[in-house]
């Protein structure tokens, strides 16, 4: 359509006109050019399955290069208008995509093989059976019903050493504790015989940085471990077979295998996260998603029907386990986040380590509200996550201290009864043996096991 105003320009007329972006490009084209169709050939698509690096997948992003092509060769080149604003059709002849990793898609080039190695003296006794038999010839009774009473420990019974950095968790193997295992910031787990010869059984490789937390399943014959290489990993705990592993490519802090549903099991993440997985589909089935900081701690209550979460946003929320709504909500002006926790063994209430160097406790029944009678103090904890521990009969409360000391407080009085100075370094993991009286683990930042009784 011409316009109406012409006029008169140092190179004769002008007329107004008006034409389509399009059109103005192609002519554009034909004028610089002299044509506007060139030979390009095409990048290969790459390998769908490969993220990053040599041969990763371009797909509908491969680059053109424009050629000029030889007379009789073979190769394959795609006469194509050139455009700006070309839009490549994505093809959907790519190679089918490859079975998913357990979990999530995410693919970390860190990701080693898992190695298991058995280090002890013989891997089967005189009838075939491994280290998860439980010993009988003892003069203490570790299967069938049990009622517990505790007492302080005194004395230094064993050394166990075999990791470099700082220890991070500590678990007896549930109901019998003839099996101890250790997880550390050297990335690796390490699986200890609390009996006869006291020696390190097998050892767990396959995180590639600091394992943060383990926990064994019900019985005990699979446990869980979690580490800042992003991946969660399920272990059987006889082969040392890696079985499953999970990750969404943000740091697991705690994982809990839930004790009434073995296959199933919570991770609380760094970006706020707790997510439920099931082993055997390596499928996330739930997300809970309402903490505003990173989960440090998830505690089971209520027969495993709900679970407590606390996280560094300086909140508690409580769940019932399947459903990802909070039933409870306490964010108080004068708390501090807690780091570590320890259910009662009553089943009644919650003890955490809180950052304010006190143990609080919280009920875990129906209304999860604060015994503000219950604190005790005494011990420094600043700057690290120590592991609080309440015995098996319920009369005391242990937590590891900056200073180096384990500390043990009366359940009921609060009062702390005793210290025992267990090194120089720090002593972050704690555990009561939960059959024998009085034997109580201790782990250290340097690395060091130390058995009380």
């Amino acid at each position: 359509m011409a316009g109406q105003g012409t006029g008169r320009v140092p190179t004769g007329f002008a007329a107004e006109t008006y034409i389509s972006d399009h059109t103005f490009r192609q002519g554009h084209r034909a004028v610089e050019g002299g044509t506007n169709s060139k030979k390009r050939k095409r990048e290969g698509k790459g390998d769908s399955s490969i993220v990053s690096g040599a041969g990763a997948y371009k797909g509908p992003w491969a680059k053109y290069e424009e050629v000029q092509p030889d007379a009789g060769s073979d190769d394959e080149y795609e006469e194509v208008e050139v455009t700006d604003d070309e839009d490549d059709e994505v093809d959907d002849t790519t190679a089918p995509v490859p079975k998913k990793l357990a979990g999530t898609d995410y693919r970390d080039t860190e990701a080693e093989g898992e190695t298991s190695e058995f280090v002890g003296s013989q891997q089967y006794d005189y009838q075939g059976r491994t280290y998860m038999h439980v010993p009988t010839d003892l003069d203490i009774k570790l299967t069938g019903d049990y009622e517990p009473k505790n007492f302080i420990p005194k004395k230094l019974l064993h050394t166990y050493k075999y990791h470099t950095k700082s220890i991070t968790q500590v678990r007896f193997i549930p109901d019998s504790g003839h099996l101890l295992l250790s997880a550390s910031a050297d990335s690796k787990i390490a699986l200890w015989d609390v009996y006869h010869q006291r020696e390190l059984l097998r050892t767990y490789s396959g995180h590639t940085k600091s394992v943060n937390d383990i926990d064994f399943n019900a019985s005990g014959t699979q446990f869980i471990s979690a580490s800042y290489d992003r991946y969660m990993k399920l272990w059987d705990t006889e082969t040392g077979k890696c079985l499953n592993k999970f990750t969404t490519g943000k740091t697991p802090h705690v994982v809990r295998m839930n004790p009434s549903t073995p296959h199933e099991f919570l991770a609380g993440m760094s970006d706020k996260k707790i997510l439920q997985y099931d082993t055997r589909s390596g499928e996330m089935v739930q997300e809970y998603d309402h903490h505003l900081g990173p989960v440090n701690t998830i505690t089971f209550c209520d027969e495993n029907r709900r679970f407590i979460t606390t996280s560094d946003d300086k909140s508690l929320r409580a769940w019932e386990y399947g459903i990802p709504v909070p039933i409870k909500f306490i964010a108080e002006p004068y708390m501090f986040s807690m780091v570590r926790s320890s259910p009662h063994p009553s089943g009644k209430y919650v003890a955490f380590q809180s950052s304010d160097n006190q143990i609080t406790v919280y009920s875990s029944t129906d209304r999860f509200r604060q015994n503000r009678k219950k604190s005790y103090r005494g011990h420094n904890v600043a700057g690290y996550a120590p592991d609080v521990a309440i015995s098996p009969d319920g009369q005391f409360v242990s937590s590891g201290d900056s200073g180096g000391y384990v500390c043990f407080w009366d359940w009921k009085t609060c009062k702390m009864w005793h210290k025992i100075e267990a090194g120089d370094a720090p002593v972050l993991a704690v555990q009561w043996h939960p059959r024998e009286s009085s034997k109580v683990i201790t782990g250290d930042l340097s690395g060091v096991l130390k058995y009380w009784d």
